[in-house]
Parts: structure tokens; C-alpha cells; sequence
């Protein structure tokens, strides 16, 4: 049952001689204590492969990628808010609500196919850590282990908030890429400029809108945020602050997009337009020659960093909470390991033992991003089509969406849908 964090979570109110700056001290840490899984979810939803697609879109197509960008902040922001407020609401993480609502069978389905997203995706953040590693000659045998200690050990802490908390402190390091930005003095005219024509009718521009397109909403985002929303026990009184929360993280996130595409405009595309930029090691050998090398390293190596390092806490707790709610299994980090949660704790330590292995003994890392993204791709119109359908079964009718809001939504939902189905054909060459 959720309990009202609304009451316990609120701090004492600070020190001080105005009793006015102390009310106003106090009731915005109330509000901040009830943020949280709206921020870690968009923090990981700007991981390695998202920053290295906005890399390539950039160095490729200049500033004509922005716009894309800035036009997917309200689908990102919409779907995930509804996301929140099936959580919040219900008091159910998102396997429960399925499972409940359309049976086993199709319970499974959600959740074996977020599982194996969940891995690919992990594949991908580890293989981001290994990369910043040889950045500064550190060997993946040993960044790669000690990345699977710290990301296993926030899960046995026994609090969720304090992974939650340790997690966003992370993430943030993403914002590196926002001095890296700055120094590659971009010019506001060639950015309007390059953002008043879209070149629709080249192939290569439409399958890279299309990637970013489908990498906005991933499947184990749905999962993570409303599971986590549980967790933290919020209720219907949070739901203006978890809109707060999700809107601010959906900012954050895509602003951080928008400054890798920016930075990449800027330098590589004036003087290398259509470079390919596959690793990290490219991306920032191509930017050494603006903002130095060693500049280079560290901030777009501490943005990929902490984008992999969230990205990887975010993805597997998803599939392990997204399974052990269709499976009934006990899940909460907030109790320590025991009988009872076993399985869902066995889980999560798998998907990064397994991941790890696989990523040190040099499985094809670009096939497995194919098919990484082919999965995502055709996941879209199930993980979305879940999610409309429990917003009109699930949620009392003052809490639902109604009028112009809901056919605008549906509609963002169905461009999601097409862009990603999209990537299918592209992606295995059938077009």
C-alpha cells in the first residue's frame, strides 16, 4: 500500500530569524524531497548511444537536428507523465497493471521483451564506460568491473532514495558537455539558419530523425518511472510536484541533446560535414582541434560517463522490476536481501554480471546495437499501446485525459509508433 511521503518526507524547517524565509525554505525542500524518478529516468534516457546518435546527428547535419529535438520535449514530457500518474494513482508499477488488467500471457510478453531490452541497452552502457576508459589508457578490464561493483552495490543498500539520490548525483555529469558547448562558440545566426530548412528528402537525415525520434521514449523508461513512483510511496498529493519533477527531467534531458548537437554543429560539420562518429574516442578526437585534447577527454568523457553510469542503474532495475511485477515477486530496494526478495535481487545482479562478461570478451557491440534498436523499434507500438489503454482502464475518470489533450497525445503516440516502426526496414536494409 503506498503511504503519503507528502507528511514524512518534509524536513524540519531550517534556522533563521525571519519566520517568512523559513516557511519558504521549508516548503521548497517539502517539494524537492518528492522529486526524483522523473529526474534519474530522463537523466538515463540521455545515455552513451543517445549522446554518440546526437554526436552524429550534429557533425553530419549541422543545427538542422535542433528543431527535432525541441519538438520532442512534449512527447517525451506527455508520456511520461502519464506514466506517473498510473503509478501514483494506482499505487502499481506497470507489470502489476498489465498483468491485471490483460492476463498473464500478455503480461509475460511486456516483460520478456523489456528484459531483453533492458540487456541490450545495458551492453551499450557498459560498452560507453569502456570507452571513456581508453580514453585516459585505462583497460576495460578494470573500468568495467568496478563500474558492476558500484552499480550492484547501490542496489543492496537497502534504500531506494539513496540509490535514487546517488544516481541523479551521477547523471548530472552529463552536463559537462555544456562547457564543451560553450567553448565551441557557436554563432546564434548559423544556428537559425540552419535550423529554417530540414533536409527531409535525404534518406540519411530521415533515418537519423527517426533514430532520435526512437530513442525518446525506450520502453524501460514506462517501467522505471512508474515502478519508482511506487516505491517512494507517493500519492495523489504529489501529483502536481511528480509533473514538476518529469517536466524538469524532460528539459534537462533534451536540453542536454540539444548542447551535444550544438557543439558538434559547430566544430566537426564546418569542417567535416558528414564525419561518422561511432565511439567515444571519436567523438572527442574530433573536438580536440576547438577545445584542446585534454579538454576534450574530460568533458565529453564525464558527460558519457555519468549518461552510461545512470543509463545502466535505470535499465536493469526496469527489467527487474518489470518482471518480478508480472511474476508477483517481492521488489523493493527499500528491504535488504532475503528469501522473500531473492529472485528480483538475483535478477538485477545477472543482467550486470551478464552484461559485464559479455562486453569484456568483445561480443560484436555494433550488431548487438542493431539489434538493440530493431527490438526498441518494434516494442514502441506495444509499450505505448499499453499504456493508452491502462490510462482509459486504470485510472477514475477525474484523473484521465479528456478532450483536446487526449487526441493530441494519441496522435504524438501514433508519430512515435510510425518513426520507430520506421527504423525496421532502414535498419535491416529492406529499404
Amino acid at each position: 500500500m503506498a503511504v503519503d511521503l507528502t507528511e514524512q518526507t518534509q524536513p524540519s524547517p531550517p534556522s533563521g530569524s525571519d519566520p517568512a524565509v523559513r516557511r519558504r525554505r521549508w516548503r521548497l525542500m517539502a517539494i524537492l524531497a518528492l522529486w526524483g524518478p522523473g529526474l534519474i529516468v530522463m537523466l538515463a534516457d540521455t545515455d552513451a548511444g543517445c549522446i554518440i546518435t546526437a554526436s552524429q546527428s550534429g557533425a553530419q547535419f549541422g543545427y538542422s537536428m535542433v528543431l527535432p529535438q525541441v519538438v520532442l520535449i512534449p512527447i517525451l514530457f506527455a508520456v511520461q507523465e502519464i506514466t506517473a500518474r498510473l503509478g501514483i494513482v494506482t499505487g502499481k508499477g506497470h507489470g502489476q497493471l498489465i498483468r491485471e488488467r490483460f492476463g498473464l500471457r500478455w503480461g509475460l510478453v511486456s516483460a520478456s521483451t523489456l528484459v531483453l531490452s533492458s540487456i541490450g541497452a545495458l551492453l551499450t552502457e557498459f560498452a560507453g564506460v569502456a570507452g571513456v576508459g581508453e580514453l585516459f589508457g585505462i583497460s576495460k578490464w578494470v573500468t568495467i568491473p568496478t563500474a558492476t561493483v558500484f552499480l550492484l552495490g547501490l542496489a543492496f543498500t537497502g534504500s531506494y532514495r539513496r540509490a535514487e539520490r546517488i544516481g541523479i548525483a551521477v547523471g548530472l555529469a552529463e552536463l559537462a558537455f555544456v562547457p564543451a558547448m560553450l567553448l565551441a562558440h557557436p554563432h546564434v545566426h548559423d544556428l537559425f539558419q540552419g535550423t529554417a530548412g530540414l533536409p527531409l528528402g535525404n534518406q540519411q537525415y530521415v533515418y537519423l530523425l527517426a533514430a532520435n525520434v526512437g530513442a525518446v521514449v525506450m520502453p524501460w523508461m514506462i517501467f522505471y518511472q512508474q515502478s519508482a513512483v511506487v516505491q517512494r510511496g507517493l500519492t495523489v498529493k504529489a501529483l502536481k510536484q511528480a509533473r514538476l519533477d518529469t517536466g524538469v527531467g524532460t528539459l534537462l534531458t533534451q536540453g542536454i541533446m540539444i548542447v551535444v548537437v550544438i557543439a558538434l554543429a559547430a566544430t566537426v560539420h564546418k569542417v567535416n560535414p558528414g564525419a561518422t562518429l561511432d565511439d567515444v574516442g571519436q567523438i572527442a578526437s574530433s573536438m580536440a582541434p576547438f577545445i584542446g585534447s585534454n579538454t576534450a577527454k574530460v568533458l565529453i568523457g564525464a558527460s558519457i560517463l555519468g549518461g552510461a553510469l545512470v543509463a545502466a542503474l535505470v535499465v536493469s532495475l526496469a527489467g527487474s522490476w518489470g518482471l518480478a511485477e508480472v511474476l508477483g515477486w517481492k521488489h523493493s530496494l527499500n528491504d535488504r536481501i532475503s528469501r522473500r526478495n531473492a529472485k528480483f535481487y538475483i535478477t538485477y545482479g545477472l543482467a550486470h554480471i551478464v552484461g559485464a562478461i559479455l562486453v569484456l570478451v568483445s561480443v560484436d557491440l555494433v550488431g548487438l546495437a542493431v539489434d538493440c534498436e530493431v527490438l526498441n523499434a518494434l516494442l514502441l507500438p506495444i509499450v505505448l499501446g499499453f499504456l493508452l489503454a491502462l490510462e482509459a482502464k486504470c485510472l477514475p475518470a477525474e484523473h484521465r485525459m479528456r478532450g483536446a489533450y487526449r487526441i493530441v497525445l494519441t496522435t504524438l503516440c501514433v508519430v512515435v509508433i510510425c518513426f520507430g516502426l520506421y527504423m525496421v526496414p532502414s535498419t535491416l536494409g529492406w529499404t
